[in-house]
């Protein structure tokens, strides 16, 4: 049986029926991740071990008549930036290339009490800094549609694995797009909650009040079963919303009758992405959705506000790492302004660097108030915008990403600019603290994925779900695993 062609559901029920054991289930996994990471470096580490311990108590909890979680037996891997007791959280930094986590992260122990088995950590751009998985210290990641391909970023580790079906269900974090990205460039589903719905607590902080996990995996359905899991208010993060433990499944939609659609208006769109934006508007208009224009203009300025607010985030965020209590200590240093000054030049990489001297910069006596207040202020007009959006629509439809996947290198080095606009119609959710969706959406010319992304107001999380899967079942032909 190819397991891996399974939805993370179908494969729960599997083990619950008693057809598999979860070792069977764990060893089957376990040898596809390996066999795939050959050609496209995923993981920066299979957790062969834990796996399989869970794996063992999960069939004696079976045998004994025990409560099983619903996640019992699915395959899940983890962005290595989200903390697993006892295993290496590095960030794809070599400042914490030997750094082992204390305690695990909150979603990731969730996971674990419903019975996934961690089948390993996954690349990443540095510190989620990237959106190609080309600026992890370690290696690229590979694009499973090809491999000459980058996968996006940061979570390009975690969507290939999901691509791949090395794993059927990944966490990754989006700070401005980087679960949205690259589900878009790997042909999966990627999902950025509300901003508090998911804990924080234990994911290593690049921009705090932009920074929120989500679930990737191949269908809406698994992932509201992983948001179902993950979701609530934790004790350990003061920003999680105080609400009621929702449920994500079971709730579908016969069709999007009744449903308001928002469509900004985009300048200079590439052709390609444009006629597939619009065959996916005219696959939501026949399912009974409406679709209006929208004046969301203000949305220009999204790069520019992320790209202040969100560096001067992490520059206080990483000053933590000064090769003092934990990480990378440069053995040059002579003297302890020396351990400090070398130990950060050496360990972190030129983009981690950079947007620390950014961030560093717009905070800075002389610039904060030219830069860094005035980002603040164009946020808050961009969250009142996006709420007067809401008045007359449901969601909001954009493409996820400006193009298809690019060439592994395709984008210069000297021109960070070209790298960060590949977030610009994700940034603006991250910025309002919204939750959105990206769905495959097509294929261009050379077989390289498209995305659609869905945005719905804050805390309307299983509205955007509901549209998905409506969208998904129209549009099976998009959900497609690449020929590994």
């Amino acid at each position: 049986m190819e397991l891996f062609r399974l939805s993370a559901r179908a494969l729960n029920r599997l083990f619950l029926d008693r057809k598999l054991s979860a070792e069977e289930i764990a060893l089957y996994f376990l040898k596809r991740a390996r066999s795939c990471d050959r050609q496209i470096q995923a993981f920066l580490e299979i957790l062969e071990e834990r796996a399989l311990k869970q794996a063992r108590l999960l069939d004696h909890q079976q045998a004994a008549g025990e409560p099983l979680g619903p996640l019992a037996g699915v395959p899940v891997a983890i962005k290595n930036n989200m903390h697993i007791q006892g295993v290496k959280t590095t960030c794809g930094s070599k400042i914490l290339k030997n750094y082992r986590a204390p305690f695990s992260a909150t979603a990731v122990e969730r996971l674990e009490k419903a019975g996934a088995l961690l089948i390993g950590t996954t690349n990443l751009d540095e510190f989620a800094m990237g959106s190609s998985t080309e600026n992890s210290a370690f290696f690229p990641t590979l694009n499973p549609w090809d491999p000459g391909l980058v996968p996006g970023g940061s979570s390009g580790g975690s969507a290939a694995a999901v691509a791949s079906r090395s794993v059927l269900l990944a966490l990754g974090s989006d700070t401005g797009g980087s679960i949205r990205q690259p589900a878009a460039f790997c042909g999966i589903v990627g999902f950025k909650p509300t901003y508090g719905r998911v804990s924080r607590s234990g994911l290593v902080a690049f921009a705090s009040s932009f920074d929120q996990i989500g679930p990737l995996a191949a269908s809406c359905e698994d992932i509201a079963l992983a948001l179902e899991t993950i979701h609530g208010q934790d004790p350990k993060d003061a920003t999680t919303l105080d609400l009621c433990k929702e449920t994500f499944l079971g709730h579908d939609l016969a069709s999007l009758q009744g449903l308001t659609i928002g469509v900004p208006k985009f300048a200079d769109l590439k052709p390609e992405t444009q006629s597939n934006f619009n065959q996916n508007l005219t696959v939501l208009q026949k399912l009974g959705a409406t679709t209006i224009e929208l004046d969301l203009d203000i949305l220009k300025y999204a790069i520019a506000v992320y790209y202040i607010l969100a560096p001067a985030e992490a520059s206080t965020n990483l000053a933590r790492f000064d090769g003092i209590r934990f990480g990378y200590r440069s053995p040059q240093a002579t003297n302890l302004d020396q351990v400090y000054e070398l130990s950060r030049e050496e360990g972190f990489g030129a983009e981690v660097k950079r947007r620390i001297l950014i961030g560093t910069y717009v905070l800075s006596a002389s610039c904060q108030e030219a830069f860094y207040k005035k980002a603040q202020k164009v946020r808050t007009l961009t969250i009142r915008a996006f709420e007067k959006a809401f008045e007359t629509c449901d969601l909001i439809a954009t493409p996820t990403t400006p193009s298809s996947a690019f060439a592994i290198g395709g984008k210069p080095s000297d021109d960070p600019l070209q790298m960060y606009l590949e977030d610009l119609f994700t940034v603006p959710v991250n910025i309002a603290g919204l939750p959105a969706l990206s769905l495959p959406s097509g294929f261009d010319r050379q077989n390289r994925p498209f995305g659609l992304q869905l945005i719905g107001p804050q805390l309307h999380d299983q509205k955007v779900l509901q549209a998905g899967r409506v969208f998904e079942k129209a549009a099976s032909a998009n959900f497609k695993i690449p020929p590994l």
